[in-house]
C-alpha cells in the first residue's frame, strides 16, 4: 500500500548519467569524458538527484573499469556538487571480475553489487557466487557501501538467504530493483510489487525501469515510498519518439512528480541519513 503522509520519506533520485552500452549515435548528449560526466552530475544536483551512478568511458567512447578514469571522474564530480558518487561493478559485458572491482579499491562512498548472473539482451551477464563474495569482502574491506541490483527474483532470493546466513549484513540495506531488461523480470507493476514485497526487512530500495518504463515505475516508486534512478543508462527518451537532452531533464521530471505527490527530495546529507552511508 502506498505509504502514509506521516511516514513519507524525502525521494532520492539517482541518475545512471552513461551506462556501458549507450552510444553517442543513439544518444547525442551523453557523457563521456570525466569533465562530461562531471558536468551532467552537477546538472543532475541542480535538478534534485541526491546520486549519481557512474560507469567510466575511453576517449573512442568503448567502456573500461580502469581505476585512473574512475578516480578523475570522481574528483571532478565532487569538485563540482556534493552528490553520492556509486561507482559500477557491472562494468561491460565480457569484463572479468578483477576488471569489474577496481573502482571500489578508490574508497567511493557507494558500488553496485548484482546479485547473480543474468542473460542481458543477446549476451549473458555473468557474476559467480564467488565473485559476489569477492566484491562484497572488497567492499566491506574498503568501507564503500553496496546497492544490491536486483534484476529478477531468484537474484532477491539469493540476497535473501545470504542476510539470513550472515553474509550480508542485514542493516544498513539498499537494493536497486531494475526491470525491463532483455532476460530479467519485465518492467511491470506487477513485478515491481512482489519485488517489494520479499525484500529483506528494514531494506531501502529504489527502481530503475528500462526505456519507457522508467517514467511509469518511477512514478509507482514514489508512491510506494521507494526511490528512483533515471538517466541515459536506462532510458534515452524524454517520450517516445523524442529523445531526451540531458540526463537533467530525465531528473527533473521525477522531481515535478514527486512535487506533485507532495514527496520531498532528499539532498545528498539527507540521502548520506537515510542510507546509513558510514564512510
Amino acid at each position: 500500500m502506498p505509504a502514509t503522509a506521516e511516514s513519507v520519506s524525502p525521494l532520492i533520485i539517482t541518475a545512471a548519467l552513461t551506462g556501458a552500452e549507450v552510444t553517442r549515435e543513439q544518444q547525442p548528449a551523453l557523457p563521456i569524458t570525466p569533465d562530461e560526466i562531471a558536468e551532467a552530475a552537477a546538472e543532475c544536483a541542480a535538478a534534485g538527484a541526491a546520486m549519481v551512478h557512474v560507469h567510466a568511458r575511453l576517449p573512442d567512447g568503448s567502456s573500461t573499469q580502469d581505476p585512473r578514469v574512475y578516480a578523475e571522474i570522481i574528483a571532478k564530480v565532487r569538485a563540482r556538487c556534493d552528490v553520492i558518487v556509486q561507482v559500477s561493478t557491472g562494468g561491460a559485458v565480457g569484463m572479468t571480475a578483477q576488471e569489474r572491482i577496481a573502482p571500489v579499491r578508490l574508497g567511493p562512498e557507494m558500488a553496485t553489487l548484482s546479485m547473480g548472473s543474468v542473460n542481458f539482451g543477446e549476451d549473458v551477464f555473468l557474476n559467480t557466487p564467488a565473485d559476489m563474495r569477492h566484491f562484497l569482502d572488497t567492499m566491506r574491506a574498503e568501507g564503500v557501501m553496496p546497492e544490491f541490483e536486483i534484476f529478477d527474483s531468484g537474484m532477491l532470493s539469493t540476497l535473501n538467504r545470504w542476510v539470513k546466513r550472515g553474509i550480508v549484513a542485514p542493516s544498513p540495506l539498499h537494493v536497486d530493483l531494475v526491470l525491463g531488461v532483455a532476460g530479467g523480470m519485465p518492467a511491470s507493476p506487477a513485478a515491481l510489487l512482489f519485488l517489494v514485497g520479499n525484500l529483506p526487512a528494514g531494506a531501502t530500495w529504489s527502481v530503475a525501469g528500462i526505456g519507457a518504463s522508467q517514467l511509469s515505475l518511477g512514478t509507482l516508486a514514489i508512491q510506494l515510498d521507494g526511490h528512483v534512478r533515471v538517466g541515459f543508462e536506462d532510458n534515452i527518451f524524454f517520450r517516445k519518439g523524442e529523445l531526451a537532452t540531458s540526463n537533467a531533464q530525465l531528473v527533473s521530471r521525477i522531481a515535478r512528480i514527486a512535487a506533485e505527490h507532495d514527496r520531498p527530495l532528499a539532498t545528498p546529507e539527507q540521502a548520506r541519513r537515510i542510507l546509513r552511508i558510514l564512510n
